[in-house]
């Protein structure tokens, strides 16, 4: 077994410390990775405190890695010793259902196997995440960093990243769209990169008047505030496509009555409560409402590569281990721009 240090939490309301545990052997197909970062994700806060559900304990939480491969299995053929890679929100899936076998590996039918806070098919091996000093993982679920992208903006692609990249290729952002972006967070800013990127007209939409400096220098056309109504009145009806990034609760049917004829708002956040949406805001202008769920392995390289030829990195602050819990409460009070690394060297 492997020796591996990292932080874990123990219960809902412990702190995470500290934690010694022991890693998988390599199998056939199986890679080491030395972990140099891991970013930390608003996902990771929910699981440790058991708001999603209950959650299994001692949790190793992240699911945002990048590193170095430093051992392979005997039958590796896509990854070598020395190459720089990455992992994401899953590390395996049945590879047989129809989603699996066209590349949506996210929507696994058997359910995919996340990288921490889970168990292996086995149903008895627990699966602990980035927040160590190595991970063991199977490298058809481990993705090609590209040389040109800085490692520390690269780790928050594998979550917060493709949960962007994913919704603005499947419903077609590009030159002659207008695309709107709800929140300027984690994950929006990073959807304002891409959707500029891909040639679209963007929109930023927030609470916060400070947040347009960095929205308009992350690629963002306007910017309006949430509560503008003259504005959101001149908008009606001018969407192909919103993504609301936000975990508040909206009233988005303030939002739905932007968008034209055929087009979809796309829920990537999580309200804490029930969507209130109204039925005449979608049979009007025939639109729709939509959720996405970060991307498959396939689209998740896609998103690398894109991210290498357009310079697209998240902006980061960089801690240590022992700043996790306060990186917590500071995620929570939206202290922070725009996401948390750790620096697994402290572990």
């Amino acid at each position: 077994m492997i020796q591996t240090r990292g932080y874990a939490a123990t219960s809902p309301d412990a702190l995470l410390h500290p934690y010694e545990f022991t890693r998988r052997e390599l199998g056939p197909r199986d890679v080491q990775i030395a972990i140099s970062y891991a970013g930390i994700c608003h996902s990771d806060i929910h699981q440790v405190r058991q708001e999603w559900g209950p959650s299994n304990y001692p949790m190793v939480p992240g699911h945002e890695i990048v590193g170095s491969v430093v051992a392979v299995g005997k039958d590796c053929t896509l990854h070598r010793i020395g190459d720089t890679v990455g992992v994401g929100v899953f590390v395996n899936s049945c590879r047989k259902c129809a989603n699996c076998l066209s590349g949506d590996n996210q929507y696994c039918l058997n359910g995919s196997i996340g990288t921490y806070n889970g168990f292996e098919y086995d149903g008895v091996t627990p699966t602990y995440g980035g927040y160590s000093t190595v991970i063991v993982v199977d490298e058809r679920y481990v993705l090609r960093v590209p040389a040109t992208l800085p490692l520390t903006g690269v780790a928050p692609l594998l979550c917060a990243g493709i949960t962007l990249y994913s919704p603005l290729k499947h419903w077609h952002a590009g030159p002659s769209k207008r695309v709107g972006i709800i929140g300027l967070g984690g994950l929006g800013h990073l959807g304002v990169k891409f959707a500029h990127a891909l040639g679209a007209e963007v929109t930023v939409f927030s609470h916060s008047a400070k947040k347009e400096v960095d929205a308009k220098a992350y690629g963002a056309n306007h910017f309006v505030l949430g509560n503008d109504d003259a504005q959101f009145a001149k908008l009606r009806r001018s969407f192909d496509l919103i993504i609301s990034t936000v975990s508040a609760d909206l009233d988005l049917n303030r939002y739905l009555k932007l968008l034209r004829l055929d087009s979809t708002l796309t829920v990537i956040g999580l309200p804490g409560k029930p969507l209130q949406i109204q039925a005449n805001n979608l049979l009007d202008q025939r639109r729709s409402i939509s959720g996405s769920m970060v991307g498959g392995i396939p689209e998740t390289q896609e998103m690398l590569d894109f991210c290498a030829e357009h310079g697209i990195i998240s902006e980061v602050e960089v801690v240590s281990a022992d700043q996790i819990n306060e990186s917590y409460e500071r995620t929570i009070n939206s202290d922070v721009r725009y996401r948390f690394v750790i620096d697994a060297s402290t572990f």
